[in-house]
């Protein structure tokens, strides 16, 4: 007999089983896949209507949502909710073909420990208070239940110092739920990741790079800034801040400063976004070919001192290089200090202006144009006089400055000669242009066909003597006086 009540009431529990999972999925069914709820998923709705156990809230189309009316009363009994009010609530369940819903973060009511182990078991966040420290975290009061934190766990960076936390409540994700509720492990750390991974998520979509952010200086280090991009950090680097070369960052950037950036890098990987300012402003380098021309004389104050040169500043994000074999004014200076110092105004040239590079070549005296030398054509005649006398040849500087070479096989002279001692420097000496090399500004003469051309000049002219004094006498005696005359004065000319 009891047997057969036994069955029969197993039978009518799996029944009722039956109906009411039928009817949550009937329930599901007709919400529509786009409205079906997963559990601890957050929702925000407007309350409908208050009954004396429940609070109704619409969850759109034909669905309502049913939270207990103790989650909105406080310790003084009084109700803090009204219709038409919009909450946060988090999805439980399907019971009775009813959603369940609760805002256990808010802890308006003191919860049990079913109420926490449901909320463990969903992933719906609590609210805690950090009652004190104790060994390796905090005591957390969950609606009077006491939780544990460790200190990895109660911020992004963790968190030692008590005094920050203490007192203060914050929602709680119960990760730990054992000993049926005697070891309880909360973490604030895991709310706050999924909070940062949403901001992030939202970010996605409207970062891009090149795109231009308003945001908030967040900190100031040697190399660089950080700033809050709303969910977060972006990193500009010190080189991205100015187009002006600053040693102190400090001096342009303040905590607290809104700034415009734009974004030129991400890697979500990573969650990292480097943006720059200096890339909003105008290029300083642009047009400046037009403003500091070659050989211009310009004005500015000398910021920096290297081994090689110093730098002058000519406006700002334009420092041009004055080389340090520009800075002696023709003597040998071993640093550009033995001659300029940081802070002082200088007048210098330009000397040549690369944009693309972003480098000006400065000078503290004019750029001086180099003598242009005429190259003297084939078969001239020079004058010039004895430079050196080398093994090979002789070097004649010519009347134009251009040194010239006499190979010894052009000079004429017979073997074996010692031409240092017949032509010592400084003698004058006449020759003719036999091979000039345009490209090195190379010219080779001959003494030979200098004295060849100056024989044969002779020659001609006496000819023509000879021709002239038989045309004006017809006598012999005149013609040996001529003949006499020229012998002596090639014995009295001297070889050049």
């Amino acid at each position: 007999m009891h047997s057969e009540n036994r069955d029969e009431s197993a039978v009518e529990v799996r029944k009722t089983a039956d109906n009411e999972e039928s009817f949550a999925v009937m329930f599901e069914k007709s919400c529509g896949p786009s409205e079906w709820l997963s559990p601890g998923q957050k929702v925000r709705a407007k309350v409908v209507s208050i009954s004396d156990d429940f609070v109704y809230i619409d969850l759109g189309g034909k669905s309502e949502g049913v939270i207990e009316i103790s989650e909105f009363v406080n310790a003084d009994g009084l109700r803090t909710v009204k219709e038409g009010d919009e909450i946060d609530a988090f999805f439980v369940s399907v019971q009775d073909g009813t959603r369940r819903m609760t805002t256990l973060i808010n802890g308006y009511s003191a919860l049990t420990l079913g109420s926490i182990r449901s909320a463990y078991e969903a992933g719906i966040p609590v609210n805690g208070e950090v009652k004190r420290e104790v060994k390796g975290g905090f005591e957390v009061s969950v609606g009077g239940v006491r939780c544990f934190c460790p200190f990895s766990q109660i911020d992004l960076k963790g968190g030692r110092e008590g005094g920050v936390y203490l007192g203060r409540s914050f929602p709680f994700k119960v990760v730990e739920y054992e000993q049926d509720g005697r070891n309880i492990i909360v973490s604030r750390r895991a709310l706050l990741e999924e909070e940062k991974q949403a901001r992030i998520d939202k970010l996605k979509e409207s970062l891009v790079i090149g795109a231009d952010v308003k945001t908030t200086v967040r900190s100031v280090q040697n190399f660089g800034a950080f700033v809050d991009l709303g969910g977060i950090d972006g990193m500009i680097p010190a080189s991205e801040i100015s187009w002006e070369r600053t040693e102190n960052l400090a001096d342009i950037l303040s905590l607290g400063q809104e700034v415009t950036a734009k974004i030129i890098a991400l890697d979500w990987d990573k969650k990292r976004v480097t943006l720059s300012i200096k890339a909003t402003l105008p290029d300083p380098w642009a047009g400046s070919a037009e403003r500091y021309p070659v050989d211009s004389r310009v004005n500015g104050t000398v910021v920096r001192l290297t081994s090689f040169g110093a730098f002058m500043r000519l406006e700002p994000g334009i420092d041009g290089l004055i080389h340090i074999s520009n800075l002696g004014a023709g003597r040998r200076i071993n640093h550009p200090k033995e001659v300029v110092e940081v802070g002082q105004l200088v007048e210098a040239y330009v000397l040549a202006v690369d944009p693309q590079s972003r480098k000006i070549s400065l000078s503290l005296r004019p750029k001086v144009e180099p003598k242009k030398i005429v190259l003297p054509q084939v078969g001239e005649v020079i004058e010039g006089a004895v430079e050196k006398v080398m093994p090979y040849g002789i070097f004649v500087k010519m009347s134009s400055g251009l040194t010239a070479l006499v190979p010894n096989s052009e000079m004429g002279t017979p073997a074996g000669t010692d031409h240092k001692r017949m032509f010592p420097a400084g003698t004058e000496m006449k020759a003719v242009v036999i091979e000039v090399d345009t490209s090195q500004g190379k010219v080779r003469l001959s003494r030979r066909a200098a004295l060849e051309k100056a024989a044969q000049a002779e020659f001609d002219e006496y000819r023509d003597s000879v021709k002239n004094a038989r045309e004006s006498s017809s006598g012999f005696g005149r013609l040996g006086e001529i003949l006499k005359a020229r012998m002596e004065e090639k014995k009295q000319a001297p070889l050049g």
